[in-house]
């Protein structure tokens, strides 16, 4: 039982901890630190050691209220307020390093189920392809393939755990490497010019059109984001209860991609990209992707609240198993990037889009590019579109390697 329950004093701690870091990141005496591990980085684990020594609690509304509401909101606001003409120019290079990294999750998985055979259960390849799913294009996908190969919800309980230890392990790597860019992009041989000329010239639009925040405007970026959101919810609930029961007689494996979560993240991106061209961006002047970026850091909060260091030692072969498959993921995304002399920016989002989806591909590719989270929403959409497709095959193959 932690010290803490409350769900306001839940927030209001993950809030007091973000603030602190970034706080600290301002002070002169913390910026020798800070140069070596990215202010993102405490944002996660800060809230992780808290929840470890029983302060904040793994589990509370709270955190399903900023993954249902506050997540959602963030998005539509980063995506009305972002230049996607210039963030369209990055090009399909993106897309294939994500893809690579897909298939080294729909590879790796059955590999590292072979080497631990022998201790592990008979059926849980059935809970590992569940995994996949997450792993390709994040939660919304875990479900859909839990119940296509009919696992057991005993057997997920552990799974729950691998997919937060390992997952948000490699994210918490992904946020570390920001501040070694360079080397890793001289190593691939790559030249991330484009992307850092594109985040000089959002940073700079916005700082050439930006003005102090009002409270009218500030208001007015808060009620657009929320009003999005929650527009985009009730259609995608909508749609989701129109589509399914035709989808489950056509086409099943298709149904199971398109959740009522999934149509929402799309409705979001639709309609985000489209308010992008209109008017509506001005909010951008009053600083509107700020109010954005504040929501999405205390999402990763969250996020690393639930990453409890203690759940590590609870399911030990699992979670070895799990190591080995996503260090597949990682020579594969490394091997392509390194093949098409990508920067480590597109490696790290093209990552994220598999394992964390919608939900932390924006946080991880503005933790490189401050001004190119919309980046990361899009390709974490690719992800959801393309994971129930790779789980079903990744099953497949682990049905193999069980017989």
């Amino acid at each position: 039982m932690s010290m803490i329950q409350d769900p306001m004093a839940v927030f209001a701690v993950c809030a007091l901890l973000c603030a602190l870091v970034f706080w600290s990141a301002q002070q002169d005496w913390a910026k020798a630190f800070y140069r070596v591990v990215p202010s993102v980085v405490l944002v996660y684990y800060l809230p992780t050691l808290s929840t470890t020594f029983g302060i904040i609690p793994t589990s509370s509304p709270v955190y399903d209220w900023m993954r249902d509401y506050l997540l959602p909101a963030s998005l539509f606001i980063l995506m009305m307020t972002a230049d996607v003409r210039a963030i369209f120019r990055i090009g399909p290079k993106a897309l294939v390093v994500m893809l690579s990294g897909t298939l080294g999750v729909i590879i790796g998985g059955p590999i590292a189920f072979l080497i631990f055979k022998s201790w592990l259960d008979p059926d849980s390849w059935k809970a590992l392809a569940a995994l996949s799913g997450s792993w390709i294009g994040g939660g919304g996908n875990f479900a859909a393939i839990k119940e296509s190969v009919g696992a057991s919800d005993a057997s997920i309980g552990p799974i729950i755990i691998v997919d937060t230890a390992v997952g948000y392990t490699w994210t918490g790597i992904l946020l570390f490497l920001v501040n070694f860019q360079k080397r890793f992009d001289t190593w691939l041989r790559a030249d991330s010019a484009i992307f850092a000329e594109l985040n000089e010239r959002l940073a700079s639009f916005q700082e050439r059109t930006s003005r102090p925040i009002r409270v009218a405007d500030a208001l007015a970026t808060v009620a657009l984001g929320f009003l999005g959101a929650v527009l985009c919810r009730e259609l995608g609930m909508w749609l989701f209860e129109a589509t399914d029961p035709v989808l489950m007689g056509i086409a099943p494996s298709l149904a199971s991609i398109f959740s009522m979560f999934t149509w929402m993240v799309i409705l979001i991106t639709t309609l985000g990209i489209g308010l992008s061209f209109t008017r509506l961006r001005r909010v951008e002047d009053g600083g509107g992707s700020k109010i954005g970026y504040a929501a999405l850091y205390l999402f990763l909060a969250s996020l690393g609240a639930k990453a409890d260091l203690a759940g590590l030692l609870s399911a030990p072969i699992l979670l070895l198993v799990g190591a080995v498959w996503i260090a597949f993921h990682v020579i594969f995304l490394f091997a392509a990037a390194r093949l098409l002399r990508a920067p480590l920016f597109l490696v790290a989002v093209g990552s994220q889009a598999n394992i964390g989806g919608a939900a932390t591909a924006p946080i991880v590719a503005s933790a490189f590019y401050e001004a190119l989270a919309p980046v990361g929403l899009l390709m974490g959409v690719m992800g959801y579109l393309v994971g129930t497709y790779g789980g079903l095959l990744c099953a497949f193959l682990l049905r193999l390697a069980a017989s």
